[in-house]
């Protein structure tokens, strides 16, 4: 299994290093925060070291601010890019969204 994970790590890193700077920060939030976080979140863009981050609600935006170090962390060494924060944005809520 460690193997595999070594491939899916080697395969991530040449895609990411081919991409543009603020692209590959955007493209490795994913793999920063894990599966269960990213269906929930949407990264926006990355400009001026800072990565900008849609999440569903505050609760969510509190638990999040949290990990930003790590976060910011592991997005640096994905993406070759110095990450130094991550700014977490309410996504708006639509009238079919409420119940």
């Amino acid at each position: 299994m460690q193997s595999a994970r070594q491939n899916l790590k080697s395969l991530a890193a040449r895609i990411l290093q081919d991409a543009a700077p603020h692209e590959a920060v955007v493209l490795a939030w994913p793999l920063a925060c894990g599966s269960a976080v990213a269906e929930r979140t949407q990264a926006l863009t990355f400009a001026n070291g800072t990565l900008y981050v849609r999440v569903p609600d505050a609760g969510w935006k509190a638990q999040l601010e949290a990990f930003s170090s790590r976060y910011s962390q592991k997005l640096s060494e994905l993406s070759g890019n110095k990450v130094n924060d991550i700014s977490y944005e309410l996504a708006r809520s639509s009238s079919s969204d409420r119940r």
